[in-house]
């Protein structure tokens, strides 16, 4: 299984965010969508950056309310690990428990392509472990 068959559930879009809006404004959007990470870009790479719930906790617990008004540069995480919609959903979860994130953009060239998360992968994990206890059933009831 790869990552294209998440993305095909579930939709391709990505919500972003400029790396010059404030930290309050992430954490607005954040919950509005009901989401837990949001997507920096710039005109210069697809993905420039990531901001998480994680990402503002930590910042307004070490810097107080006031960083709520700078911009999610500053809190942002840049090294951001990406994937293609070709990787397969094996190598997604090693590297989620590995480098210990939830979210992965998908980039294929330089475009970017969505974003999978954690729930995304659990939900397709389960769905096939579904799949292969109802196909034992049937096997060992027509056997």
């Amino acid at each position: 299984m790869i990552v294209n068959r998440i993305l095909s559930i579930k939709g391709r879009d990505v919500a972003t965010i400029e790396p010059s809006r404030s930290l309050s404004e992430a954490a607005k959007v954040l919950s509005e969508r009901r989401i837990g990470a949001l997507l920096i870009v710039d005109a210069n790479r697809p993905v420039s950056g990531i901001i998480s719930e994680r990402d503002i906790v930590r910042a307004v617990a070490v810097h107080g309310a006031k960083a709520l008004d700078e911009p999610v540069s500053r809190f942002m995480t840049g090294k951001v690990v990406t994937c293609t919609g070709e990787t397969s959903i094996n190598d997604i979860m090693e590297l989620m428990t590995q480098q210990k994130f939830r979210h992965i953009p998908v980039v294929e060239g330089e475009r970017l392509a969505g974003i999978i998360s954690i729930g995304d992968v659990v939900k397709l994990r389960l769905e096939e472990v579904e799949a292969e206890t109802q196909a034992i059933k049937e096997y060992i009831a027509t056997a």
